[in-house]
């Protein structure tokens, strides 16, 4: 397929803020895409490779400028700056292109084909001249490009392709396009995407019109998927309300998601970013080949860090650097211990279990885990329609240092990437959110050279919404927490816009703040801002989508606006 009828549609969406003109466009390009040509759809989204993929682009605003400067033979200084005027640098590279003369660049056919081709092998080179290899796979790429094809290309190449695509409209999309808007097969389409998390199998079956295929569409041992969410409630009798008698009720364990996989002798963690964390716990494996029985399974847990003398359970903050670590993890193994715990299984020996009540899973897991403290254990549970008995028990997970308890309805399914209302959270009553950072400036004076005053924002139907901006709780020297300096390093890699002091930064990194009111605001888009906010804690293990939510914001600053009316 040539890039630039892919283009094309890049264009046509950009230029479309109506959800259902978005929807529309997209259609129409998924009835007309040849069955051949399904891995384009990985570019629609801007990526190379299926979402559960590992495998990913993996190039620096740095190495694109280099790139740029290379492909029209420019001053890398020259494109920072019309980087800083413009920002965006899918447009420097636009503007660059049509302004150099035709006789500096190839003149080829570009096709989506080659362009995957080229930046597939981008994830699979490593070690000394790899900068030069990938260099030159880039050039090749940007000197066969028209102008408006390099604004894209470059756009892919950062992982920002602003096209305003989010995966209701994908969803939406696919069911007009081959089902006639069906209610009904829109949810089987939803439901075939959160199993598979790959947008190209799910269209080869749709663009067949196999509805009752998509229905069978499944989970699989290796091939991570998006973990189950909690909404929150105030307290254990609010959660009594909205559940039913009985519950399930077990300790809300203040560590870290995994999914663990197990297929004959391989053992695969995935964190609820789906990325791949075996190497980091070798541990986690050991225990899970050694105390759970069966041939296969994908186990639903948290994994909480202990003090290895006290036997006390860690806040997440004291294991949260072993998540990504690459080195040290012999010495971080035997310095951060961790316990895993169980709480949900969702595939055994060979059958999904997502569709079978908690009841049933909850009880197999109770059979096929050997309880072993401070290794692995399925997660205390007491099942209860006792209020009394449940409050007791909620006062126990925090005696023992968890954040709360969840409550769950027993006869509930298992729902990938949703954020359901038969499992919920109870916290006590501080007021927290996980945010995540969309901007800030640089500082001044002995802050000069460091990111700070950072802009939070929550998440609302694909897009993300400042409300306020945080800076205390941010230390100024590594050792004694998370500091400017860290937050800084970790932020450069994702600036995708400069204006003076002030960075627009790509939506990746989450962090929990603190705050003591929400406020209505018109100088945030969502609306609200927090009072005081502070800086809690780095949330490597949490996705951009699980944020807070707009809704859940407002749900919130209307719980407070009671509790200050009537006490």
């Amino acid at each position: 397929m040539l890039y630039s009828k892919l283009v094309e549609i890049y264009e046509a969406l950009s230029a479309n803020t109506k959800r259902l003109e978005k929807t529309k466009i997209l259609a129409d390009f998924l009835k007309d895409l040849h069955e051949s040509d399904k891995e384009v759809l990985y570019l629609m989204l801007g990526q190379i490779y299926p979402e559960y993929s590992e495998k990913k682009i993996g190039v620096s605003h740095q190495l694109a400028i280099k790139a740029l400067a290379k492909a029209t033979a420019t001053n890398e200084k020259e494109i920072v700056k019309e980087w800083k005027n413009i920002g965006d640098i899918g447009k420097v590279a636009e503007k660059l292109i049509k302004t150099k003369k035709q006789s500096t660049l190839d003149s080829h056919v570009l096709t989506t084909e080659k362009i995957l081709n080229n930046l597939r092998k981008l994830p699979e080179l490593e070690g000394k001249g790899s900068v030069e290899k990938k260099l030159s796979l880039i050039v090749e790429l940007l000197t066969s490009a028209s102008s408006l094809e390099t604004k894209y290309l470059i756009r892919t190449l950062i992982e920002d392709l602003r096209i305003g695509i989010q995966d209701s409209t994908i969803k939406e999309a696919l069911s007009q396009a081959f089902f006639d808007k069906d209610k009904e097969a829109t949810k089987i389409i939803e439901s075939a995407l959160d199993k598979s998390n790959d947008l190209a199998v799910v269209f080869k079956i749709a663009k067949k019109g196999r509805l009752k295929e998509l229905e069978k569409v499944s989970i699989e041992i290796g091939k991570p998927i998006k973990v189950m969410l909690a909404q929150k409630v105030k307290n254990i009798h609010e959660g009594f309300e909205a559940l039913g008698k009985p519950v399930a009720i077990e300790y809300k364990y203040d560590g870290f998601r995994l999914l663990i996989h197990k297929k004959d002798d391989n053992v695969t963690l995935f964190t609820r970013r789906l990325e791949n964390a075996t190497k980091q716990f070798p541990e986690v494996v050991l225990y899970v080949k050694e105390y759970v029985k069966g041939d296969s399974f994908m186990l639903d847990a948290e994994i909480v860090g202990y003090d290895k003398k006290t036997k006390e359970y860690q806040p997440f903050q004291a294991i949260s650097q072993r998540i990504k670590r690459k080195h040290d993890i012999e010495k971080l193994k035997n310095e951060l211990p961790v316990e895993i715990n169980v709480f949900d299984i969702v595939y055994y020996n060979g059958k999904s279990l997502i569709n079978e009540p908690f009841e049933k899973r909850t009880a197999i897991l109770k059979k096929i885990i050997k309880n072993h403290p401070y290794k692995i254990i399925a997660a205390k549970q007491i099942i209860t329609k006792d209020e009394k008995k449940a409050e007791e028990f909620y006062k126990k997970a925090l005696k023992d240092n968890q954040e709360g308890v969840m409550m769950k309805k027993l006869q509930a399914v298992y729902q990938p990437g949703k954020r359901v209302g038969h499992m919920l959270k109870i916290k006590p009553e501080e007021r927290d959110l996980d945010l995540i950072i969309i901007g800030a400036e640089y500082g001044k004076g002995k802050r000069v050279g460091w990111l700070s005053s950072f802009i939070l924002a929550c998440y609302d139907n694909g897009k993300y919404l400042e409300i306020g901006k945080v800076g205390t709780g941010i230390k100024e020297k590594t050792e004694q927490g998370v500091s400017f300096d860290e937050l800084t390093k970790k932020l450069k890699l994702y600036i995708i816009e400069e204006h003076g002091r002030e960075v627009r930064i790509k939506p990746k990194l989450v962090v929990s703040v603190t705050y003591q009111e929400i406020q209505k605001s018109p100088t945030y888009s969502s609306g609200f801002a927090l009072r005081f906010p502070r800086f809690t804690a780095l949330r490597p293990d949490r996705n951009p989508s699980d944020i807070a939510t707009l809704s859940e914001v407002k749900k919130d600053y209307e719980k407070q606006k009671r509790n200050w009316r009537y006490g």
